[in-house]
């Protein structure tokens, strides 16, 4: 840094730092460094970490209860989080030169989130498979065309793979739940590739081809090959309507306790299929598989994400950090129709796409958007004196602060809308019937646990227990390709599944499709939105993946 630009930077500091750095030589900011053991107790109450600070002017150190009273040493280092601080003006105080001193002794490069010494997953560009003349040769001799022509297909001229679903008795929840999942982008090239060949799976767990009766006996309840079997069927180029009652049946093998012709739950039964998959997967491996971590079945891989949870006693800034897996994001609506809300706040990514009139029509100005969900969902919460929590620096209970983030995205996140609301002590259900606006194009940089922290510390805050940056990566951008919506009551309802396919959007009404105009999509009461990352990062790997 300049000299010009280090005197500026000074005068724009606090008095105190000021004063200090005039007295305090050519080196005013070495102290020993934040991982030293010489750094872990408090010199008046030898109480340990994390919120310890490092007097600038002597080798003592004072936690967060004496860093106010060490004579005139006003300068002090929160070691916790790298940043220096003025016990005068109890506040941090901010100077470049201390950045830089801070990260030539860490070792690090100056760059917000530093990797120290975890090593990134190293990524490749994607490459398009092309075929040689000899496997061109042997795909043409071998195959057939499943795209027909506008006659073949009955005067249809819809894309390859939308083909209608035959309801089996109030199995609408069903139908639109597998109708966004046969093009969910990754599974369906999982299984158009045959990664999940439903005969190999069968001959590997003893199936008797054929064996297959009315009754279902014989058959092996494996969803994922039920699955196969429907991605087969509509990918055939037939346009009549196909009838799933082998996934039904299997699925109640699975659920034995929602096994009726009864209306179920969409976003039920979504988690349901993808924990059918992931146990069957588990069964056949022999072995736990891992979630959220990529090492797991397809469902889990395409579908599961990360949550981090920060609990901050309001007392003495001890943080709890905890992860949790997570296969979809479960959102409020807005409570009052005209409170006040974040969900009119702008941000750069908000205005895409505008507002559909006739939706918007009689609702007032607080019209809830998905952005604003989100925005309650990783906003910081204050649990109040009914709600405290144990404190490991405190050793006691305290109030505390509570922030949920989006550690990592999944390739495809799945937002569940709660419009059904259950109360136990007034024994009464409802459906909440507000519009709820929607983007095509969605920016998750927001609510990631990188920007998050960020925020919250300053742009230069290191990882901390091993959290990877994610530095604004293009898989935070996110495309939307299916909304299921509910028309109807809580007790008499219908689901429909609006799906993008080739920048045209269809409607999935059963056995009926037709195609739809994108502001009948913006208008529809959106209850499970699917959005699939606009690019995708590839991991080298020394190894080829299994076909689970």
């Amino acid at each position: 840094m300049s000299s010009s630009s280090s005197a500026a930077a000074t005068a724009a500091c606090c008095r105190h730092l000021a004063s200090f750095l005039s007295s305090a030589g050519t080196s005013p900011f070495d102290l020993p460094s934040p991982s030293s053991s010489a750094v872990r107790f408090c010199s008046s109450c030898n109480a340990a970490g994390p919120r310890l600070y490092a007097c600038l002017s002597c080798p003592s150190v004072r936690c967060h209860l004496h860093r106010n009273h060490h004579n005139d040493h006003l300068i002090a280092v929160d070691i916790l989080r790298g940043e220096l601080f003025c016990s005068a003006c109890s506040d941090q105080v901010y100077h470049p030169d201390f950045d830089s001193h801070l990260i030539l002794s860490l070792g690090t490069p100056p760059t917000p989130f530093a990797d120290l010494g975890r090593r990134k997953r190293r990524k490749v560009e994607y490459r398009p498979w092309a075929p040689a003349e000899a496997e061109l040769a042997a795909i043409t001799s071998g195959s057939t065309v499943i795209n027909p022509t506008k006659e073949e297909s009955g005067g249809f001229d819809h894309p390859k793979g939308l083909r209608g679903l035959n309801n089996l008795g109030n199995t609408c929840f069903m139908n639109s739940v597998l109708q966004a999942l046969l093009h969910t982008p990754p599974l369906r090239n999982f299984f158009l590739s045959d990664r999940h060949n439903r005969f190999a799976c069968q001959r590997k767990n003893g199936v008797v081809f054929g064996n297959d009766s009315g009754n279902g006996k014989g058959r092996s309840s494996c969803l994922a090959c039920d699955l196969d079997e429907i991605y087969s069927a509509v990918f055939s180029g037939e346009r009549a309507p196909f009838s799933p009652a082998k996934f039904l049946y299997s699925w109640w093998q699975h659920a034995a306790n929602l096994a009726s012709y009864e209306q179920q739950d969409a976003h039920e039964f979504f988690i349901s299929i993808l924990d059918g998959i992931h146990e069957r997967i588990e069964k056949d491996h022999g072995r736990p598989q891992s979630l959220g971590n990529g090492d797991c079945c397809i469902a889990h891989r395409v579908f599961s994400g990360s949550l981090r949870s920060d609990v901050m006693c309001m007392a003495c800034g001890f943080t709890s950090t905890t992860y949790d897996p997570c296969l979809d994001i479960s959102l409020d609506l807005e409570p009052h129709p005209c409170a006040p809300t974040k969900a009119t706040s702008s941000k750069s990514h908000r205005p895409c796409n505008g507002e559909v009139e006739s939706a918007l029509s009689g609702q007032g100005s607080a019209i809830p958007t998905l952005m604003g969900c989100l925005d309650r969902f990783t906003r910081p919460e204050r649990l109040g004196s009914d709600q405290k929590l144990f404190c490991q620096q405190c050793q006691m209970s305290q109030e505390s602060l509570k922030q949920m983030s989006l550690r990592k995205l999944p390739l495809v996140s799945c937002f569940h809308i709660k419009r059904f609301e259950h109360s136990s002590t007034r024994k009464m259900s409802r459906k909440i019937d507000r519009y709820l606006h929607f983007p095509f194009s969605l920016d998750m940089t927001p609510y990631l646990s990188s920007t998050i922290l960020r925020r919250r510390f300053g742009n230069r805050v290191l990882p901390v227990d091993g959290e990877e940056p994610d530095q604004n990566e293009p898989s935070s951008k996110l495309e939307l390709f299916a909304v299921i919506t509910h028309h109807g009551k809580l007790d008499a309802g219908h689901y429909v599944t609006y799906l993008r396919l080739s920048n045209r959007w269809y409607k999935c009404d059963d056995a009926w499709i037709t195609q739809v105009n994108e502001n009948i999509v913006r208008a529809a009461q959106g209850y499970l939105m699917f959005y699939v990352q606009k690019m995708f990062c590839y991991k080298a790997s020394d190894k080829m993946a299994t076909s689970s």
